[in-house]
């Protein structure tokens, strides 16, 4: 079973059948599947341009679908063959069925999508891995660091940055509830307000709220709230000195990452003077939460494990490399159709547009099969 965004959680992560996230932020696995599958089964899914890959993920010739969810509108996407019903009982029907048919995958199916989501665990313990205890992390070793001291009752809120991309390839979901990532809209700032209402809801649970300094920056206030009424966030700021998502973006559609950094103007206008004195553990500290500032890699663990301990609002602080840098994640396994300029004449733009009109070509319309 492959998982969007809002699906992941619906296996624990090391169910044999998990394959992990699908789409533009999904596992090597997963969309590995996709590509070669004669029949995908839709449960509950909307179809979006991050699952589909922007219509280019599923490659099979015959491939034929079938949508299983409550709204008729998303049943029908894709062309697929709708079966407007609530999850469980279709899905208790599909069994049914499938148990008086007798119909099985065969074996060797099942040996490959096993040892395909064995290799990309071993890709993720090598993400997770501190090399260099004293260097500044790596994002994907803060999610390892976080991956070690939470159990099965600790919930983690993120919505939006480079986060998501990287929660949905390489977090370990332990259960159904654990995974909250708002993605429908990618809405910055929701983080802490939404970690605090998940622990009002389950106080005896701890709640991490995974936060980028982009979207820190567009609502930090209410952590005054959760200093004033003592609601026990664990808030945990990612620092890597700019807009490394849009940065990202940017450079994949020709725009050289202008204005991400957070860098003064150089003598030539560009953003390359510099760096910005911006100190958000600062700030957290000035609106009354305890900070836990981390200085290496080597005390990552140390620190969430004290902020997990704690029975007051605490903030874990990370400077993780600069948002020149990738974030040490596994590449995007799938398109995502961002347009680029037709008629910029620099040359990353042109090299970026030529890319993005090969990807275009391999967008396919599903037709329905009688």
């Amino acid at each position: 079973m492959a998982s969007t965004q809002a699906g992941k959680g619906s296996l624990r992560f090391d169910h044999p059948q998990d394959v992990g996230g699908v789409g533009h932020t999904g596992t090597a696995t997963a969309d590995e599947l996709a590509r070669t599958a004669d029949l995908v089964i839709g449960v509950g899914t909307r179809c979006t341009d991050f699952t589909t890959a922007s219509g280019t993920l599923f490659e099979h010739p015959e491939v034929r679908f079938l949508n299983l969810n409550i709204t008729a509108f998303d049943a029908h996407k894709m062309s697929g063959t709708p079966l407007v019903a609530d999850a469980r009982s279709g899905l208790r029907a599909l069994t049914r069925k499938l148990r008086r048919t007798g119909h099985r995958v065969a074996d060797s199916y099942v040996t490959e999508y096993t040892e395909d989501k064995e290799r990309w665990e071993q890709r993720v313990d090598a993400c997770f891995a501190v090399d260099e205890p004293d260097f500044r992390p790596t994002q994907p070793q803060v999610l390892g660091a976080l991956d070690a001291v939470v159990d099965d009752t600790d919930v983690v809120v993120n919505a939006a940055g480079s986060l998501p991309g990287d929660l949905h390839k390489l977090w370990r979901t332990r259960s159904r509830d654990q995974y909250h990532v708002e993605y429908g809209y990618s809405c910055m700032g929701y983080e802490i307000p939404a970690a605090i209402g998940v622990k009002l809801a389950a106080p005896e649970r701890p709640v991490w709220a995974l936060v980028g300094d982009g979207t820190y920056l567009m609502m930090p206030t209410e952590i005054v709230t959760a200093v004033q009424e003592g609601v026990a966030i664990k808030v945990v700021v990612l620092q890597n000195h700019g807009y490394a998502s849009i940065g990202g973006l940017s450079e994949a559609t020709g725009g050289e990452r202008f204005g991400t950094a957070y860098r003064h103007r150089a003598a030539d206008g560009t953003f390359t003077g510099a760096p910005l004195p911006v100190d958000l553990a600062a700030n957290a500290a000035g609106l009354g939460m305890r900070v836990l500032r981390v200085r290496s890699a080597g005390h990552l663990r140390d620190a969430l494990a004290e902020a997990r301990a704690a029975d007051t609002p605490t903030c874990v602080y990370v400077e993780t490399e600069t948002a020149d840098t990738v974030s040490g994640a596994p590449p995007a396994q799938a398109w995502w159709d961002v347009p680029v300029a037709a008629t910029a004449t620099r040359a990353a733009a042109v090299k970026a547009r030529e890319l993005y009109e090969r990807h275009v070509s391999t967008r396919r319309r599903h037709l329905r099969k009688e």
